[in-house]
This record gives C-alpha cells, sequence and structure tokens, in this order.
C-alpha cells in the first residue's frame, strides 16, 4: 500500500513518516502545495494524509485537483484547524475522514486501515476474523451469526484490536483509543484492565474463535484459535 503524507510539520512529517513505515507501507511525502499538486497528478496512491494549511496553497484545493481529475484515493485530513466548516467542506470534496492534530500515530494508523479495508471490502464495513463479524455501522458483534452484546467501550476496544490483529497492542496505546483526549485524567489503567476481562469473558463464552492474549507488563495481542 502506497501512502502520500502532506505536512509542512518537519517533525510530524517525520514521526508519521516512521510511524506508517513500521506498519510495513510505502511512503511518499511533500511539504508544499506544489509539491503535493504534482505529486497528485502524476502518481495514484492507495491513501493521501492531507494537511488543510499548506505553504503555497491549500488542502481543500488539492481535494478538488483529485475530484476534477476522478482520482479516488482515500484521503484523510489531518490538520491543526477544528473547524467544522473546513471538515465539512474537505467531506464535501470526497475526503474519507478527518483528523485533528495533536493525534497519536496509533489513532492515525487505525484510521489508514479503517478506509482501507472500505475501499477493498467494496464499501462493506465490517471486519470478520474466525468466525466472528464486527459490523462498524451498526455497531454489532456476532459469533457464528449469533448476536453478542457489548457496551461501547468493548465494542471500541474490539474493534481497535481487530485493525491491530496479531500485533502487540501496549495498555498506553489502547488507552488513548478508548479514552481519547481525556486520558491525562485517568489515574491508572484499572480500567482497561476491567473492560479487558470483560470482553474476554464473552468471548470466551460465545465460542469465539479469536482471543486477546496477554503480554505481562506490556499489553495484549489478538490471535485467531
Amino acid at each position: 500500500m502506497k501512502i502520500l503524507v502532506v505536512e509542512d510539520e518537519k517533525e510530524l512529517l517525520k514521526s508519521i513518516h516512521d510511524s506508517l513505515i513500521q506498519e510495513q507501507f510505502l511512503i511518499e511525502t511533500a511539504e508544499n502545495y506544489q509539491s503535493a499538486s504534482e505529486k497528485i497528478a502524476l502518481y495514484s496512491y492507495d491513501c493521501i494524509l492531507l494537511d488543510i494549511m499548506l505553504p503555497g496553497g491549500n488542502g481543500l484545493q488539492l481535494l478538488q485537483q483529485l475530484k476534477d481529475m476522478g482520482k479516488s484515493e482515500n484521503v484523510i485530513i489531518i490538520s491543526a484547524k477544528d473547524s467544522l466548516d473546513d471538515k465539512l467542506a474537505g467531506l464535501e470534496l470526497g475526503a474519507d475522514d478527518y483528523l485533528t492534530k495533536p493525534f497519536h500515530n496509533a489513532e492515525l494508523n487505525a484510521r489508514i486501515k479503517a478506509v482501507l479495508r472500505r475501499k477493498n471490502q467494496d464499501g462493506k464495513n465490517s471486519i470478520e476474523m474466525g468466525n466472528i463479524e464486527l459490523d462498524l455501522t451498526e455497531r454489532s458483534f456476532s459469533v457464528n451469526g449469533e448476536l453478542i452484546t457489548l457496551n461501547r467501550k468493548e465494542f471500541d476496544i474490539l474493534h481497535f484490536f481487530l485493525l491491530n490483529k496479531k500485533r502487540l497492542v501496549t495498555k498506553t496505546a489502547l488507552a488513548e483509543h478508548v479514552w481519547g483526549d481525556h486520558i491525562d485524567q485517568a489515574d491508572n489503567f484499572d480500567f482497561i484492565y476491567y473492560q479487558i476481562k470483560n470482553l474476554r469473558k464473552k468471548l470466551q463464552q460465545s465460542n469465539a474463535e479469536i482471543e486477546i492474549e496477554a503480554v505481562y507488563g506490556i499489553g495484549y495481542k489478538l490471535t485467531e484459535k
């Protein structure tokens, strides 16, 4: 999978680049409007991470360029501007998602995998593994076609694990995904432990062909039985 990262903040660009390289993506970068415009015109990408405010132009203009060329690249806007108008304008021009700075790379990676999955599955917004299915539209979870009730946090945790299946997920990354911007209000990770404990119990009782393994002192890993 080839990704174009359009971002003028050098430290953030390097952080995103290094994180995505570890995920085995092929990465190209552009630090200004002109460079991004040239690459979009010449090459095709599986996903474009697009900042709105760029030297020499605006990211929304690049979205319009993609639209005018009839290109269907998945686009995730990454911007410090938490403006509803910018978000709506970007989505109307064809962006698939919108992530406000600052963000954690684990969250960005999850968003990228989500948009790529939707493209690769012809719009089917669900994840399957073994005998389980997680429907992201209906926010439902089923094992062998039978619905299993999950609370909101359990659903979000399982979703994050499925996006990172067979990879080690640290407690910090999981907490940031579940707790979001309020992670600094948590004294410890006990809330994650209890949610994981309940989720494991439900997976076991429903004979799901997946399990959450604990990696002592570090985090967890989702595997298929």
